[in-house]
């Protein structure tokens, strides 16, 4: 089956089932980043983890514009409304959602001691609080996958920006920055002494919400579709809450850095953008 064909079958599905697919892939990813490092007998460089924080972090900020923001904008244009009114609304909507779960799940960010655990007190070990951190970040990402494909069954007349090739295209982009997300977690419960498969399985379930997100964030545009500026400008809203919340701090973290060593995540921020804006822009 080539590429085409595979675009078509996919392209014939329900929007749900899409967003199930496309959710699946992005889970597939985390796992590989996840077996990296459960059976590669190694780990990442420092470096190379900012590397890929950075490259995240250009990801989904680009992602948030070009696939959610821009689209959310023009379909409110097209409905009448002002532009900015239901992405200003969206966008601060799913910030604010991100803020209450991340002020009330347990979790830990990956490279801090268990005594910095944020969320409500809890006696669970490192490793599911660890596993819930990235768990936390991974539901926007579903979300916007979701809303992405909900979007095009929606046919509300928007630009290529929400064409079907444009879902497919963030569902890549955040697949690749899931890749070190699977290695986050990984990394640090296999150098606390536990087994290459305990730490494969727990990295790869971290992402296990995405597939769940993208279904309801489908469900929610079909069902709904005057909700689709708003669902649009929320996955926004929680991704660069994400971004600004833990992916840059984590890629810029240490007093002890050099000028150069931060740049690195610096410059890999500005690469996954790119990168992401040409799969956005290009594809759709």
């Amino acid at each position: 089956m080539n590429e085409d064909k595979r675009m078509e079958w996919l392209e014939g599905l329900d929007p749900r089932l899409q967003a199930l697919v496309a959710g699946g892939f992005t889970l597939l990813l985390t796992a590989v980043g996840a077996a990296a490092v459960a059976f590669s007998g190694s780990k990442p460089s420092r470096r190379w983890m900012d590397a890929m924080l950075g490259f995240a972090s250009g990801v989904m900020i680009a992602a948030s514009f070009w696939s959610l923001l821009a689209p959310a904008i023009e379909l409110a244009e097209i409905q009448d409304k002002p532009g900015w009114l239901p992405a200003t609304i969206g966008f601060l909507a799913g910030a604010a959602f991100l803020q209450l779960a991340n002020s009330f799940l347990p979790h830990l960010h990956p490279g801090q001691p268990a005594q910095k655990a944020q969320g409500i007190q809890t006696h669970l070990k490192r490793a599911t609080l660890l596993v819930f951190a990235i768990t936390l970040h991974n539901i926007p990402e579903g979300l916007a996958v979701g809303v992405a494909f909900g979007a095009v069954a929606v046919g509300t007349g928007l630009s290529d920006a929400a064409s079907f090739s444009g879902a497919v295209a963030l569902s890549v982009g955040i697949g690749l920055q899931n890749i070190p997300e699977g290695i986050a977690v990984a990394m640090p419960i296999r150098s606390s002494g536990h087994s290459r498969f305990r730490s494969f399985m727990m990295g790869s379930l971290s992402a296990a919400v995405e597939p769940v997100a993208a279904v309801i964030g489908a469900t929610a545009v079909v069902t709904v579709g005057s909700l689709l500026p708003y669902a649009l400008a929320f996955a926004a809203g929680a991704m660069i809450y994400v971004v600004v919340e833990e992916l840059i701090p984590q890629a810029q973290a240490g007093q002890d850095r050099t000028a150069g060593e931060t740049s690195i995540a610096t410059l890999s921020t500005i690469l996954g953008f790119a990168v992401m804006m040409v799969l956005d822009v290009a594809l759709g």
